[in-house]
């Protein structure tokens, strides 16, 4: 379906290419509905010839909503949501609107490192490296993509792996919405599911925060890489800060879920806990539920991120500013440990990450709130900044806050790409980055 702004179906279609209930106050031109391959060739080289630029959707999660510009073409591929599953070769095609894929694979025994969110689309997931389940395992989910099949700005399509067009490929492994052409199919590695899967959690009053990240600073390098330890500051029920740690493992048995929860039991601070749920047996479905309860439908949201290896001692003033002025529940602060040793990664965009992952997300109904809650995520990273090593594409406010997203030498690379598959910018790139010497701070590189 192809509609032009001020067409009776326009803003339904504009405002549901967005998750976030915060729609950006910004209005291509026309939106593109794909329905096949044909639709996306179609649309590419209309734009093309019409001097329209585009910005693409797949799931619509993007926080910021950074596929919807101003003017322009919005070419929403959600509807290509294919999982062709072989099972012989452990391999799958998986179009850019499928999601929740790991859920979809458990039926038949299999897994991808597949987002923590049923909503997540396949296409932005990917794009932007894809940390999911077991990600500590398999490494960012865009290493186990073998080959793209992409629509470039010519409008035609083309098949990019390690032998051809392999320099799309390594742009499609992490240049997120900087990617300059519309990925129609992921060829992607499965792996068995996991057999077994447990979950523990802890509650603690934030009272006792120095105590609590002390000691998860000192556990995280020796926990099982297939357990993934988060920690979630957020307002309890009577309105004070309190901090909810998880940890769920995807195993093979219940004995290596025990062994690898162990340290549950061996926490120091259990008589200080408000709650202590101990290696409970859980599933796929289980956890994706206890996900979904953070991110209601429909909400309006605004996030922002940051890596970094500095100790808790360094990141608790932070934190303690975090807790004090988080936004009502679930707006939250969000703690993951990556750290240790990864599997042998191919070479490929995706090129910042470090030892801790903090992300922060305020959530609200109310539109009367934008302006209070809306800068927010942004304030709270900023007065980090000094602690911070660069950012993940997953949780961008480039737009807002530029920062480093990808080292210095692939971002020349990823340029360089670009000028030779998109040389007149037909697609949209990132909302705002980090210049060049001959760039200002914060100039976007898309409207």
């Amino acid at each position: 379906m192809r509609l032009k702004r001020g067409d009776a179906a326009y803003e339904q279609a504009r405002r549901g290419a967005v998750w976030n209930g915060r729609t950006p106050d910004r209005f291509p031109d026309v939106i593109v509905q794909a329905e096949t391959l044909a639709d996306v060739v179609t649309a590419v080289r209309d734009a093309a010839a019409s001097g329209m630029r585009i910005g693409i959707r797949s799931g619509g999660h993007s926080w910021a909503g950074n596929h919807v510009r101003e003017g322009g073409l919005l070419l929403d591929v959600s509807r290509l949501d294919q999982l062709e599953i072989d099972r012989s070769a452990m391999t799958a095609v998986v179009g850019p609107g499928c999601r929740g894929i790991a859920g979809k694979l458990a039926e038949h025994g299999l897994f991808f490192p597949g987002g923590h969110d049923l909503d997540v689309g396949a296409g932005g997931y990917l794009l932007q490296g894809g940390f999911g389940w077991n990600g500590r395992v398999h490494g960012p989910a865009c290493m186990s993509v073998d080959a793209i099949d992409v629509v470039t700005a010519d409008g035609e399509l083309v098949h990019a792996d390690e032998h051809n067009h392999s320099d799309l490929l390594w742009a499609a492994r992490g240049a997120g919405p900087g990617f300059f052409g519309v990925v129609v199919a992921f060829h992607v590695r499965l792996y068995r599911a996991p057999a077994y899967i447990a979950s523990s959690l802890l509650r603690f009053p934030f009272e006792v925060a120095d105590e609590v990240f002390s000691w998860v600073d000192d556990v995280t390098p020796t926990l099982a890489r297939e357990v993934e330890l988060s920690l979630f500051v957020h307002r309890a029920e009577s309105g004070d800060p309190e901090i909810t740690v998880t940890a769920p493992a995807l195993v093979n048995s219940a004995e290596e879920a025990a062994e690898a929860l162990a340290f549950i039991a061996s926490c120091p601070l259990l008589e200080k806990a408000l709650e202590v749920v101990p290696n409970q047996p859980a599933s796929l479905s289980d956890l994706y539920a206890g996900v979904g309860g953070l991110y209601p439908t429909g909400a309006r949201y605004a996030a922002d991120n940051m890596w970094t290896h500095a100790p808790a001692s360094d990141l608790l003033p932070g934190i303690r500013a975090i807790a004090e002025s988080l936004p009502p529940f679930p707006s939250a602060m969000m703690w993951n440990h990556w750290g240790g040793e990864w599997p042998p990664r191919p070479s490929m965009a995706f090129s910042v990450e470090d030892k801790t992952y903090l992300a922060v997300y305020g959530v609200w109904e109310d539109p009367a709130d934008d302006a209070r809650y809306a800068s927010w995520p942004e304030e709270r990273m900023q007065a980090m900044a000094h602690l911070s090593t660069g950012i993940q594409l997953a949780d961008e406010n480039l737009g807002r806050r530029p920062a480093r997203f990808i080292s210095e030498d692939n971002l020349h690379r990823l340029d360089a790409i670009r000028e030779r598959y998109d040389p007149k910018g037909l697609f949209h790139s990132y909302m705002g980055r980090l210049p060049s010497p001959s760039e200002p701070l914060g100039q976007p590189s898309g409207t």
